[in-house]
């Protein structure tokens, strides 16, 4: 008989999951809290507590490509960058084609998730629900956390003295929905994340004057990099994962402050990062240098005091007639319906074993999807960590002994702490392809680039130079799918295809720059001649 898996959440996470069920021949039952799928994707013109919540405006920050499921690519005419409307679009495309709604049990909300009485034995799970003011319980095999990381804001107010005076308005950025009634404002916006830098420049088209406050700065990088292509496109490559492996730190790093400052000069900008040697997240944002460079954004340093109406920092500025103070300050983990001990959250490390797992259970039957925050898409990496949870579940796949677990928790959370900092956003951070492979090994799909450089050289070549996007990951082992390698080898035409939307002639094949390059070098080769003939 199929094992029975709780499938907490509805979002991005929660779809995976629940094809990554179907397909191991599993018996999911989903319990989303709203009437809808999407989750944080999902725009809503209010905010509702317990739910995550997102700006009208939002934009992805990774591209279709990079962000689509390994077996499903996101139709050619997408933009490669999409709106949240447009990436809810495709959800449900998603959710349509492999008949995912059935499974999920909407306008449900999970109340508790205990061991059975014979947890040691079963590995089950009690699970309370609550629908029309209903509860019910059902027993589970497995459960899979799905729920997301977005929902609890955190407003340190108390590093903020004065915030008791202050006589304007403030709010955590999770309440902004868009700039209408802050129209000619003086607003100030606490931090420097994604979320920060994109209201920061939106409210900057309205307001009077916006100030962005960031305590350690940030890279900033464009969506656009090397040839008009997607970042991602360009920097998620095995080669140059291959070459942060192997190079010093030192170069790395030296390296990667060249890459951010070939735009713009950070320094110049108030930006640079306080610790510029960490390789913490830089922000995806095309429009805050010009915003800065033309006066509707100044950058600040930490806010040392508030009052009435101002903000004084810790340079000595002060900024006077402050209207509004957006709080773009994080997030706090919270899962109410699950006991204290088993997702840990201590000294900003989460115990969990490769961010899923928790390592003291007797039955491995509980896993967290998607709490986690790569140096990449999210989506890619929720679906290989479903593909191996639900392999787990099935008794396909085993996890080591608890002591191994726990070594390697203290040990990644070592390893993060170097390479991404201290700092609470940090905490769930994570390389993204060495992660990628990390999980596919699991499971035994991921690519053998060697074996394959004898078999199919061209292919090889694409898997390793080219972007290492989640075809990759479905070209072998289980869930293999057939359609893999057309993905790669065509993704070029699907990232150009929503550009060029404007017929063009045909370009020559002989391009004038070309022809000035060779003119050029015979020139350089005549007057060398020429040179040596006069001696």
């Amino acid at each position: 008989m199929a094992k029975k898996v709780a499938v907490i959440g509805a979002g991005v996470s929660g779809l995976v999951s629940l094809k990554c069920c179907v397909d191991e021949g599993l018996e999911p039952t989903c319990f989303e809290q709203t009437e809808d799928i999407g989750g944080l994707w999902r725009f809503k013109e209010n905010v509702e507590d317990g739910q995550a919540s997102i700006y009208q405006s939002v934009i992805t920050n990774t591209s279709k490509e990079m962000s689509c499921f390994s077996d499903f690519p996101m139709p050619e005419d997408f933009p490669n960058f999409l709106h949240n409307s447009k990436l809810l679009e495709y959800f449900r495309i998603f959710a349509r084609k492999f008949d995912l709604l059935k499974y999920i049990q909407f306008q449900t909300t999970v109340l508790s998730v205990k061991k059975h009485t014979d947890f040691s034995s079963s590995g089950q799970w009690e699970v309370v629900t609550e629908s029309n003011s209903k509860k019910q319980s059902a027993v589970f095999d497995a459960v899979m956390v799905c729920s997301g990381h977005h929902i609890l804001p955190h407003i340190p107010l108390e590093s903020f003295p004065g915030i008791e005076r202050f006589k304007g308005q403030y709010f955590h950025s999770r309440q902004y929905k868009h700039p209408e009634g802050l129209e000619g404002k003086h607003i100030l916006v606490i931090g420097l994340g994604n979320s920060a830098s994109d209201i920061a420049v939106e409210l900057s088209k309205k307001a009077a004057q916006v100030f962005i406050s960031t305590r350690h700065g940030s890279w900033v990088m464009g969506r656009i990099s090397e040839d008009g292509y997607p970042w991602d496109i360009v920097f998620q490559t095995r080669f140059r994962s291959m070459l942060r492996n192997v190079l010093p730190l030192t170069v790395q790093k030296w390296m990667i402050e060249r890459q951010m400052n070939r735009c713009f000069n950070h320094e110049n900008y108030g930006l640079e990062p306080q610790n510029k040697y960490l390789m913490k997240e830089p922000v995806v944002n095309d429009d805050l240098p010009s915003c800065i460079l033309y006066g509707a954004i100044k950058v600040k340093p930490r806010v040392k005091e508030l009052r009435e109406t101002s903000a004084i920092f810790e340079d000595g500025t002060v900024e006077e007639n402050i209207d509004v103070i957006v709080f773009a300050t994080g997030y706090t983990f919270s899962f109410p319906f699950l006991e204290d001990s088993l997702v840990k959250v201590e000294d900003k490390m989460v115990s969990l074993y490769k961010y899923m797992f928790p390592p003291h259970l007797e039955k491995s039957t509980l896993a967290c999807i998607g709490l986690i925050q790569p140096l990449g898409s999210i989506f890619p990496t929720a679906e290989l960590q479903a593909r191996w949870v639900t392999r787990v579940f099935k008794g396909l796949c085993t996890l080591p002994s608890e002591r191994t677990m726990m070594a390697d928790i203290i040990k990644r959370n070592e390893e993060r702490i170097d390479l991404f900092g201290k700092s609470q956003s940090q905490t769930l951070q994570t390389n993204y392809i060495d992660y990628l492979d990390e999980l596919a090994l699991e499971i035994g799909a991921k690519p053998d680039i060697l074996s394959l450089l004898l078999k199919d050289p061209k292919l090889a070549v694409k898997l390793y130079f080219g972007p290492c996007n989640s075809y990759q990951y479905r070209l072998t082992g289980p869930g293999q799918w057939k359609g893999a390698k057309r993905a790669i080898l065509t993704q070029k035409q699907r990232i150009l295809k929503p550009l060029k939307t404007r017929a063009l002639k045909a370009s020559s094949d002989f391009p004038v720059s070309f022809l000035l390059k060779i003119v050029g070098l015979l020139a350089i080769v005549v007057a060398l001649f020429f040179r040596l003939q006069w001696f």
